[in-house]
């Protein structure tokens, strides 16, 4: 079997990736780009570009996704600029370390709106597009093991990307055929606004041991993953999950037995 070569696999198609200016989203938006798409990617305070080393078939705008409004402004000049739009990528999201027990009512409510309501909305609003376009559409949503497993210090991003996972395949079902829906959820990637400005170094270092990859994960192997979902060889891939985890943890139970020395890393 041939390896896919996605070089040209996105020719003439349009890509948006939300929080695309960095870490994660902007790996997903250069590799849409490098596959012929043409990408739009948005956050809530972007720096006004420098056309001179902007490149070609990359547009940045600032849109702040928890606002609907900003959404249909947002959905409405990618379909003005080039009358299509045939993949969506929800990446937009985080959160602070807060435990459940200190968090106000303000801050959960906040967490929320970011990590659930706004992708359902902008998916809402890029499916009315997709549905109307002959060939449909794929909107991809970057979850996280979050959602699969207790979140402690982050119980409402868990919450909320477990919301998002129910929602893929419930969407999946209610939108088919023309658009397919699905997602990545990676376990800790390694970028300054997850991790570094987290755990510190040695937090990473030590996190890294943990994984049976032996390292964490990039922000190109989650760009990798969505490049392959959107793509005509993930036909069949809808209401589907990705998980990008290394190989997983060790078992705590495990971890804190004899046997479990067999699987420590140094």
């Amino acid at each position: 079997m041939s390896v896919p070569d996605f070089s040209s696999n996105f020719k003439g198609k349009t890509v948006l990736v939300t929080g695309g200016t960095r870490g994660i989203g902007a790996a997903i938006a250069q590799a849409f780009l490098g596959a012929g798409a043409t990408v739009y990617v948005c956050g809530r305070s972007v720096s006004v570009p420098d056309h001179s080393s902007t490149p070609a078939g990359l547009h940045t705008i600032a849109a702040d996704v928890r606002d609907i409004d900003a959404i249909d402004a947002l959905i409405a000049r990618i379909e003005a600029e080039t009358g299509r739009l045939d993949v969506v990528v929800s990446n937009a999201g985080g959160a602070p370390f807060a435990l459940a027990a200190q968090a106000s009512p303000r801050f959960t409510e906040s967490v929320i709106r970011l990590n659930l309501i706004a992708p359902l909305w902008l998916a809402q609003r890029a499916n009315a597009v997709m549905q109307r376009q002959p060939e449909g559409g794929v909107l991809l949503f970057v979850g996280s093991v979050s959602g699969l497993r207790p979140s402690p210090g982050t119980a409402a991003y868990g919450a909320a990307k477990a919301g998002v996972l129910n929602a893929v395949r419930s969407l999946a079902v209610e939108w088919a055929p023309k658009v397919r829906v699905a997602a990545v959820s990676p376990s800790l990637v390694q970028t300054d606004a997850a991790t570094a400005d987290h755990v510190g170094e040695a937090g990473l270092k030590a996190a890294a041991a943990t994984v049976p990859a032996g390292r964490l994960a990039m922000p190109d192997d989650v760009a990798h993953a969505c490049l392959f979902l959107a793509s005509g060889y993930a036909s069949y891939a809808s209401g589907s999950n990705l998980v990008l985890e290394g190989g997983g943890e060790v078992p705590a139970f495990l971890a804190a037995t004899s046997a479990g020395k067999a699987f420590e890393r140094a």
